[in-house]
Order: C-alpha cells, then sequence, then structure tokens
C-alpha cells in the first residue's frame, strides 16, 4: 500500500511538473520576459512579473533563452519558437563581431551598441548551445555554419597551455575554472546529436579527459572549482570549493557522454565517476533535503545558503536514472529523495503564489535574499522539467 501510494504520489508530482511549466512558467517568460520592441528577452523580472530595466543584457542569457523555447517547441509543449528564433537573428547581428573583432561581445547597453566587450568563454559556450538548438528545430545549415566559425574563433582567443581554455579575454584573473568546460562540453554533445558529425564528439572528448585528469581530485575524488594556471588545485586538500550542482551536473553530463557514445574506450571507468560524482553530491551536499551552495573537498558544508538552480540539477540527474533503470529501479533512498526534493522545490522555490516564476535564492534559514526573478534560472528549471514528461530516447 505504501509502495503504492508513493507511485501515485511520483506521477501527482509529474503532473504537477507538467501544469506548472507549460500552463505558468513558459507563458510568463515568453510574454512578460519578452521585448517584443528590441527583439531580446529581459534580465530580469520583479516579483509581479514587471520586466527589470538593466545596464546590461549579457548575450548568455539571450543564449540560454532561446534555446529552452526551442527545446520547449521541440517537446511539443509550448510554442514560442517564432519569437526565440528572431531574437537569434538579432543576437547574432548585435553580438557577434559587433566590435569588429572575432567572437561575441558579453553585452549590449540600453541603445543596443556594446557595452561590455570582454570574451567570455561560459558566453560562447551558451552561444554553441542556443545554435545548436535552433538548428534541431530550423534545419537552417547556415547556423551551423555560425557554430564552426565560433568554434574557430574560440580556439584562437581562448587556447591555453596545458590543456583548456582561459575563462575571458582580458583575463580577470589568473584563476581557472571548470565551469565554463562545462557547459562548453554540454554545447558539444548536443552539437553531436543534432548533426550526427563526430567532429563534435572529438571535442568533447578532449573536454572529458581534461576534466577527469585535472578537475577531479585524484586526492579527494571529489570535482574542483578553482585552479592555478597549470591545473593545479588553488589550494591544500580539505580548503578546495566544491560545488554540489555542479558534482549532479558533471554527472549528468557524463552520463549523456556515455550514452552518446558507447563505443569510447574507457566505459567502465566513464560510469565509475558518474557514480563517484552522484555519490558524493547526496551524501556531502544535501543539508534539510535541499542542495547546499558549497562544500570543501573533504565533505565539509562551506556554504549552507541554497539556489534554485543546484535542486533543479539533482532533480534532472534523479529523474534521469529512474528512466534508464526500469529493469533495476531507484533504489528506495533515491525515489524518496526525487520525491522529497521536488516536493520542496514547489514550496519553497516555484510557489504557487508567483504563478509561474521563481525564488532564486534563500539563506541558510530560509530567508529570500533576493528581490527579482533572474530568466537565467529558466535553462535549469526547464532541463529538469522536461524529464518529467519527455519520453526516454528523445533529444
Amino acid at each position: 500500500m505504501v509502495e503504492k501510494h508513493k507511485a501515485l504520489s511520483g506521477i501527482a508530482q509529474g503532473d504537477q511538473w507538467t501544469t506548472w511549466t507549460v500552463q505558468k512558467a513558459l507563458p510568463l517568460w515568453a510574454r512578460a520576459g519578452y521585448d517584443r520592441k528590441r527583439h531580446l528577452y529581459h534580465e530580469r523580472l520583479t516579483f509581479d512579473a514587471a520586466p527589470i530595466e538593466m545596464p546590461d543584457l549579457r548575450v548568455m542569457v539571450q543564449a540560454r533563452q532561446i534555446a529552452t523555447f526551442c527545446r520547449a517547441a521541440l517537446d511539443g509543449v509550448f510554442d514560442a519558437s517564432h519569437d526565440a528564433l528572431a531574437c537569434l537573428s538579432e543576437v547574432q547581428g548585435r553580438y557577434w563581431r559587433s566590435d569588429d573583432q572575432p567572437g561575441w561581445v558579453f553585452a549590449l547597453g540600453p541603445d543596443g551598441r556594446p557595452s561590455k566587450t570582454t570574451r567570455d568563454l561560459y558566453a560562447h559556450a551558451f552561444i554553441l548551445f542556443a545554435y545548436a538548438w535552433a538548428y534541431r528545430l530550423s534545419g537552417d545549415r547556415k547556423l551551423i555554419e555560425v557554430v564552426n566559425e565560433t568554434i574557430s574563433e574560440i580556439e584562437n582567443i581562448f587556447q591555453a597551455p596545458g590543456g583548456g581554455f582561459w575563462d575571458a579575454v582580458p583575463a580577470p584573473d589568473n584563476i581557472r575554472r571548470q565551469n565554463p568546460h562545462m557547459h562548453l562540453l554540454e554545447a558539444y554533445l548536443v552539437l553531436f546529436e543534432v548533426t550526427e558529425d563526430q567532429f563534435y564528439m572529438e571535442k568533447a572528448q578532449q573536454l572529458i579527459t581534461l576534466a577527469r585528469e585535472k578537475f577531479i581530485s585524484s586526492g579527494s575524488g571529489m570535482l574542483l572549482e578553482f585552479f592555478d594556471t597549470d591545473w593545479t588545485p588553488c589550494k591544500a586538500l580539505g580548503h578546495n570549493s566544491v560545488e554540489p550542482g555542479h558534482l549532479f551536473e558533471w554527472s549528468w553530463l557524463l552520463g549523456e557522454a556515455t550514452r552518446l557514445n558507447p563505443e569510447e574506450n574507457d566505459h567502465e571507468g566513464m560510469c565509475s565517476t558518474v557514480e563517484r560524482l552522484f555519490a558524493a553530491g547526496v551524501q556531502y551536499g544535501i543539508l534539510n533535503g535541499l542542495v547546499c551552495d558549497s562544500i570543501t573537498d573533504r565533505g565539509t558544508m562551506a556554504q549552507m545558503s541554497t539556489r534554485i538552480w543546484p535542486q533543479t540539477e539533482l532533480m534532472r540527474l534523479l529523474m534521469c536514472r529512474k528512466k534508464m533503470s526500469v529493469k533495476n529501479p531507484l533504489n528506495r533512498q533515491e525515489d524518496d529523495l526525487l520525491f522529497s526534493v521536488t516536493k520542496k522545490f514547489f514550496a519553497e522555490y516555484a510557489p504557487e503564489t508567483l504563478q509561474g516564476g521563481w525564488i532564486d535564492r534563500r539563506a541558510a534559514d530560509g530567508t529570500i535574499t533576493v528581490d527579482h526573478m533572474p530568466a537565467s534560472s529558466l535553462y535549469h528549471i526547464y532541463g529538469s522539467a522536461r524529464e518529467f514528461f519527455r519520453p526516454t530516447g528523445r533529444l
């Protein structure tokens, strides 16, 4: 009787995700979140869903929104793809080489001109991600031409000694970070899946090798955030920052790489890494049923505050594990965790009062620490939501 009740509750949660995402969140951000005069997405909304004017419109936010609405159209749940593709055209015209230099400028000002011309690897990764999904939706080969030119620019602009890339040019500091490489890997995996071109998988494999050799500490087995210029950890063992949300995100990404490239030589090693990252995140990174912001590489809690995106990364990973384990169902603990974190998500981060909006950050005691809703979170949220209503085996 208990198991039957839980199964029915899980179905109800799936229905809750579908209703909230399709009837509330996507319409809110496609309408209030889209500036039809400029054909660009707003960076932020108030809790009353009013646009907040910002001094900079980041290309990363535009790319995330474009990708999300292309995916929703492809999933057949909500079609605002006309606006997304119109935004893509506007973005290409305004951000790409708009200061007469290679690459994509970081941000535009209110006048539509470049306000920050830094070349940012994280932002370039999301441009590739957006173009991949737009290509999947439209079939326009010109988009792949832009992708390939952008990849050449990435390698010319950001290439760093010792493998991998600089975070930004001009560099803000001498620290190297795993995070932009993670999103570059994500983009290459999607590009491979939508084109079946081995070129993108080869790029992805280079980043996977870098991650397994450099990002994941041989001493702790944890995936670290910050490194010196030669990819050595910035601090001594036990003092390095680890983000549980990224443990879950990397576990999911490496699982995707294994799914897309099952002939990869070290299949067993990859699967072991996937499981190890997931287990570390669950063991050390969850406090009071929520994924915390930061731990150390020895598993000590460092920041007990929480954000919305790590919760979505855990839910996506758990849901994927659930769907991939039809013959070997999730163990009781994982099933309970999926149920509880989903319940907390709707209670604490996406309350009914916000009608498709969300609370992005809370302090350790649960206090809300933001006064707005950032558009950038929709990428994470939809990535999780679609796993609740998307059949296994589809993009």
